[in-house]
């Protein structure tokens, strides 16, 4: 079954979705997230590292749009608890095919985060 959206049924978001800027995404971070803040800062941190190293504003709009899809995965509770869910069975699956399907259903959910992010 494939979700068209991260929503799930009486799975509404705890916050408004935040504009994608880097204050904006860190504010929602630290409400719907905090554990995430260190890597939040992290992330940004590199990107713009990146992005004077290489003299383009690639390395910042990809982390933008990454943590875009992580606050909006956050967003919604339930499918924040799937997706961690999914990542740490991922993590301790004793065979690959164990592993990938808990993989494709971590991945299948950030999809749709991204999906939804960008659909606005």
């Amino acid at each position: 079954m494939s979700l068209q959206h991260t929503e799930t049924a009486g799975d509404g978001p705890s916050i408004p979705r935040p504009e994608r800027t880097p204050g904006a995404l860190r504010a929602a971070c630290a409400v719907v997230a905090p554990q995430l803040l260190a890597a939040y800062d992290q992330a940004k941190d590199h990107a713009l590292a990146e992005a004077v190293e290489h003299g383009s504003l690639k390395p910042v709009h990809a982390y933008l749009a990454h943590w875009a899809a992580l606050i909006e995965i956050e967003r919604h509770p339930e499918t924040a608890r799937a997706y961690h869910r999914a990542e740490y069975l991922a993590q301790v699956a004793t065979t690959p095919d164990e592993a990938r399907e808990h993989l494709v259903r971590a991945s299948t959910i950030y999809r749709n985060a991204t999906r939804s992010v960008h659909a606005e």
